[in-house]
Formats: structure tokens, sequence, C-alpha cells
């Protein structure tokens, strides 16, 4: 995939808004953090959420930049892409460390605020990550 493909571009924005589909079609948009790894972008995210529910169902997605909370503005680049899901241990584990390269000291303060508040309640929460490719 060329650098400047529409998909890579995404990688410097610091969130996108990630949109998966229910099985009636309908999307259901998440602000997260994303970051390249050769020619995807990854996103790492806990078990169990929405968006790896609906991935199984339909690997359709959709990314834009967002802010922090999810807003788009209207002139967004909209990227129709695919996703795949992997809660391999070795594919985890270079996702996170491309996610950890790109947001740095706010990636361990997210990290650690997260633990705090699932203390007694599986503060190392499995992940899995998404891989989105063109």
């Amino acid at each position: 995939m060329p650098e400047s493909s529409p998909l890579l571009s995404l990688a410097s924005t610091p969130f996108v808004a990630l949109t998966t589909f229910r099985k009636n079609g309908e999307g259901v948009s998440t602000p997260v953090w994303i970051a390249r790894d050769e020619d995807a972008l990854v996103v790492i995210t806990p078990l169990g959420t929405g968006k790896l529910k609906r991935l199984r169902n339909d690997g359709r997605v959709t990314v834009q930049p967002c802010g922090r909370s999810g807003t788009v503005k209207p002139d967004a680049p909209l990227v129709e892409a695919r996703a795949t899901v992997s809660s391999e241990p070795g594919d985890v584990e270079r996702a996170t460390a491309a996610v950890r390269a790109k947001y740095g000291a706010e990636y361990h303060v997210v990290m650690f605020i997260e633990r705090l508040f699932a203390r007694g309640l599986g503060a190392n929460k499995p992940r899995a990550v998404i891989r989105i490719t063109a």
C-alpha cells in the first residue's frame, strides 16, 4: 500500500472515529487511538467490547479523524476499509508497542487510570488487536 494512501494518512491523527456495523447494517462509531503497523492501522481494545462482537459478524469499517470525544468535523475524510481481529499474544504485543510508541506518556497515564478503576476486576484486561486495511 502506498505511503500516501487515504487509510495510512490517518495514522498521524490523534483519534479516529472507528465505525463498525451491526447485523442490521446500522453503524456504531467509537473514538479510538490508532497507530500504523506496516501496511495497516491498528487499534487495541479489551476483549468483550461491542466493536469486537460487531466485527465478528461484519469486517467492514469506516474510519475518519475525530476529536477525543468522537466529534467528527463535517469536512473530515471518510475511509472505507476492512478489519480483522486477533487476540494472539504476539499480535497484541506488536500493536500495543505501536500504540505505546505513538502516544508515549499519554498511553501510560491512561493505562494507569484504567488499572486503578479495574482494581479487583482484573486490572490487566486481556486485549485484542483490530487490524484495519484498505
